[in-house]
């Protein structure tokens, strides 16, 4: 159970970083972690709302970084 919570704290915001890194883009970054997130709550992986509230904090944190990150980005170009 505490590997879940873990998971859920960590891997979210570090999909988003990624996918901006990968997609240059930290909306459509956003988009696809949340689908990801949606498609694990549809399967039942997810299993209590707290879980869902430690998903949405570290999806706010990765944004936030990833957009912090391409205003970096832009002012070295």
């Amino acid at each position: 159970m505490v590997l879940k919570y873990l998971s859920a704290l960590f891997l979210p915001g570090f999909m988003v970083v990624f996918f901006t890194r990968v997609a240059y883009n930290h909306i459509l970054a956003l988009v696809l972690t949340v689908a990801l997130i949606a498609a694990s709550v549809y399967k039942g992986y997810t299993d209590s709302f707290l879980l869902i509230v430690v998903d949405a904090f570290s999806l706010t944190l990765g944004f936030f970084l990833a957009n912090q990150m391409m205003k970096r980005n832009k002012k070295q170009s």
